[in-house]
């Protein structure tokens, strides 16, 4: 596989600087949504609500429909289940949904960039790409990318930095040859 050029180290250093912004905020919304659909899908059912009649912050009952088992929401179609909000006001639960999955974009966005700009073979985006959607693995993949890019990095420039200072000495060492 093709090593990153030293003059795309600028851009790597912003890449992973992003990756770790999006895949931080992409785990934390993550672990909401995951919080709010046990909420919404165990037999609690119940869904957060920002004003409305229940408040400031508020949990509304969610009303199952008659057709629903708890076997329906893993059956595709959910067999005729509904799940009916009891709530008013801003449907929080709803905003973590959709805010998740626009963050995940942005996250994917993040993990195509730093992948290609390191030149990683296609099973390394699989598994970053992955860290959006399984709960807590963005938090280890980015402490783990953000090693490795960065002892990479620093390992290639200290060893561009001893092969420009050989070839420094190499050519004054010529230099000085050609003028005796």
């Amino acid at each position: 596989m093709p090593e990153p050029k030293v003059a795309s180290f600028p851009a790597i250093r912003g890449a992973l600087k992003f990756y770790q912004v999006a895949s931080i905020i992409t785990g934390v919304m993550l672990l909401l949504l995951l919080a709010e659909m046990i909420l919404k899908y165990s037999p609690v059912h119940l869904e957060l609500f920002a004003g409305g009649s229940g408040g400031f912050l508020w949990f509304a009952p969610v009303v199952a429909g008659p057709y629903c088992e708890w076997y329906s929401l893993f059956v595709p179609g959910g067999m005729g289940c509904e799940m009916v909000s009891g709530g008013d006001g801003v449907n929080l639960s709803l905003f973590i949904l959709i805010s998740h999955g626009w963050f995940y974009v942005l996250y994917l966005f993040a993990c195509f960039r730093i992948w290609s700009l390191m030149r990683w073979q296609f099973p390394r985006f699989i598994l970053l790409a992955l860290g959006g959607v399984v709960p807590l693995l963005s938090f280890f993949m980015e402490v783990r990318v953000v090693r490795e890019v960065r002892a990479y990095l620093q390992g290639r420039e200290a060893n561009e930095a001893v092969t420009a200072e050989a070839s420094t000495t190499n050519s004054a060492d010529s230099t000085l040859k050609g003028s005796l």
